[in-house]
């Protein structure tokens, strides 16, 4: 049997048998693409969930700011931002009042040709854009408490503007359930010191944190309060298919257009087992998602909800990048065993830069085998950290089988953790 898995940009081939007990190559149900999908954008602009075409929220205004997501997100920005800008400056905004804020949250800024890529030329060199530095302090302003009286502080060109727009993609979350949403303020725009709250461990090891789940979930509840509390007048959020196509447009009131995004959503992407399996290939969902060690948190985080303990999660993984930065290598450093790092993150004013995907990473390992395909990062490396570094899976495959037998329940995730993999 022949599959092709996600990737980096260019996909991987993958031979696997079919045994007695293969649950199957699972994908998403997917949703149907829009055939003219400007078409899609413009009419959500202009007949929006639960609140006044955009048009109209922007006469009156002064100035406007847009965020957007960062490049390691497949939102397709290029297409959203002419259409959301055409509107504003119809609504009276002039183009030199409207500020393109980029939600890189923890991560590197996107600049140079990355940024062209990222909105387009034309847009890159005629608009005001801003990447996000959650580090750099004075950017920041208090704009209430979250949790239990941690500063929630959100970057002040997004709090000074008259209009506020929110852009970006749902999709299953690890931690806040789905993205979307309040997901654009925090992380995507808040300063770290509000983030080590957010991805903090005790936060990170809540039962409610989790793919899929929204309620009783605090990190969902979290976001929300701090979008109440920065202000949030217009979101745009798009669904997609496993291709990056878009699948539907939720544009409109801040929460309701969210939820009817998940709602449907969840339609689509949630697939339930009867029994866990003994192991499971799966993938990081290919470029942008590889790109690096930290990304790939989600893939393994994906599946070991279905995966029983004592299994192997194998994951295909690009990482050109590698570890992402210096600092998340670091993380790993304090990894002599996944239980001792585990031990040491639960310690008292403990914390480390990045260190929540490590967590959710080494949570997964005290009841699974990680197995990692990557050419971003050398196999002494991910031995020392761990993981057993795999170089052909089918090999692998068949390595498993013979640890489990020919009749082990195993399964194969192209799409990575665009699915949600839980067990009845």
């Amino acid at each position: 049997m022949h599959i092709r898995l996600k990737y980096g940009e260019k996909g991987l081939d993958l031979d696997y048998p079919a045994t007695a007990n293969f649950v199957g190559v699972l994908f998403p149900d997917e949703a149907e693409v829009l055939s003219v999908p400007e078409d899609a954008v413009q009419q959500s602009l202009l007949r929006p969930i639960e609140s006044k075409p955009l048009k109209e929220l922007g006469r009156d205004k002064s100035d406007a700011v847009i965020v957007i997501s960062d490049i390691t997100r497949p939102v397709p920005n290029a297409l959203l931002l002419p259409i959301i800008i055409q509107h504003l400056e119809e609504a009276g905004i002039p183009s030199d009042k409207i500020t393109i804020l980029i939600a890189t949250g923890i991560h590197r800024p996107n600049e140079g040709q990355e940024l062209e890529r990222l909105v387009g030329k034309e847009i890159a060199s005629s608009y005001r854009i801003i990447n996000h530095f959650s580090k750099n302090q004075d950017d920041m302003a208090l704009v209430g408490h979250i949790g239990d009286g941690v500063p929630a502080l959100v970057n002040k060109n997004y709090l000074e503007a008259d209009l506020k727009i929110l852009t970006g993609f749902i999709e299953p979350h690890m931690w806040a359930g789905f993205s979307g949403g309040r997901k654009s303020i925090l992380p995507g725009i808040s300063s770290i010191k509000t983030l080590e709250f957010m991805h903090g461990p005790e936060m990170v090891a809540h039962p409610q944190t989790r793919y899929g789940v929204l309620k009783g979930n605090p990190f969902h509840e979290a976001g929300l309060a701090i979008m109440e509390q920065s202000g949030a007048d217009f979101i745009v959020n798009v669904t997609l298919d496993t291709s990056k196509n878009i699948t539907g447009v939720f544009a409109g009131h801040p929460v309701k257009a969210h939820l009817e995004g998940v709602e449907f959503l969840s339609r689509h992407c949630v697939r339930t087992l009867d029994e866990p399996l003994d192991f499971v290939v799966t993938t990081n969902a290919g470029a942008p998602l590889d790109c690096n060690l930290y990304q790939t948190a989600k893939g393994i985080s994906g599946v070991a909800g279905a995966t029983r303990e004592g299994g192997v999660i194998l994951i295909a993984t690009e990482c050109l990048e590698g570890f992402g930065s210096e600092e998340y290598r670091a993380v790993f450093e304090h990894a002599t065993t996944p239980q001792v790092f585990i031990e040491k993150l639960m310690k008292k004013d403990f914390f480390l830069p990045d260190q929540w995907c490590a967590q959710e990473t080494y949570q997964v390992m005290l009841k699974n085998e990680i197995w990692v395909h990557t050419q971003g990062i050398d196999a002494d490396t991910l031995r020392r950290f761990h993981f057993r570094p795999v170089k052909n899976i089918s090999e692998a495959i068949t390595e498993l089988l013979d640890r489990f037998g020919q009749d082990a329940r195993w399964a194969i995730v192209p799409d990575g953790p665009l699915l949600i993999l839980k067990v009845d």
